[in-house]
């Protein structure tokens, strides 16, 4: 469901330019983006800088796309975005020393550290190249095709991606409930002694 509620605009983008055209489906996917955001403010109080960052740049380029009545703003925008999280990405690596990925992930897997690096590239080089293949579309094949793909295409090679990178780190998914297990069991060591040490 969640997976369904993210492609939300570019659903109704879908639909709309297939019903109408270009234009038509800009400004419905800048009204989904916004209502969007505002259920998700509703149901959670909270909403990921992501998500307001694919807010602006959809503003931002649909807005310039109506008022310009010029479609190449609007073509821009997924490559934008795109380029936008692998900036974020490396960034916070280069400069914080933060792997976000990391961050977003630890929770639900244990991994040596250079593997958290290479997921981290992996994931910096994917965002470039679809941020490329995005102007390929856009700019080498009609607006048909290229709304199309932006559907299709797009989420498809991202599903393909998570799959291939699941298949590549399911040997450390499956020795991840064991270290947890055992990292787990020393915590509880840890504070027993604490806790007799501090009784004596």
């Amino acid at each position: 469901m969640k997976f369904l509620f993210d492609l939300f605009p570019v659903i109704l983008f879908f639909v709309a330019f297939k019903v109408y055209d270009i234009f038509v489906a800009t400004a419905v996917a800048i009204a989904a983006a916004i209502v969007q955001i505002g259920w998700l403010w509703f149901r959670h109080r909270h909403v990921d800088k992501m998500m307001w960052s694919n807010l602006a740049i959809i503003v931002i380029f649909g807005g310039a796309t109506l008022v310009s009545q010029d479609e190449t703003f609007i073509k821009w925008k997924p490559t934008v975005l795109y380029w936008l999280i692998a900036t974020a990405l490396l960034v916070s690596n280069l400069i914080f020393r933060k792997n976000l990925i990391q961050a977003m992930l630890e929770k639900q897997m244990v991994l040596p550290s250079i593997v958290w690096n290479k997921l981290n590239l992996s994931w910096i080089g994917f965002f470039l190249s679809m941020g490329c293949i995005n102007l390929y579309v856009a700019f080498g094949f009609s607006v048909d095709t290229w709304v199309t793909f932006k559907l299709f295409g797009a989420t498809g090679l991202m599903l393909v991606f998570i799959i291939v990178q699941v298949m590549m780190l399911g040997k450390y998914l499956k020795d991840t409930p064991q270290i947890l297990a055992v990292s787990e069991q020393g915590n509880a060591t840890e504070k027993n002694e604490n806790k007799v040490s501090k009784e004596q």
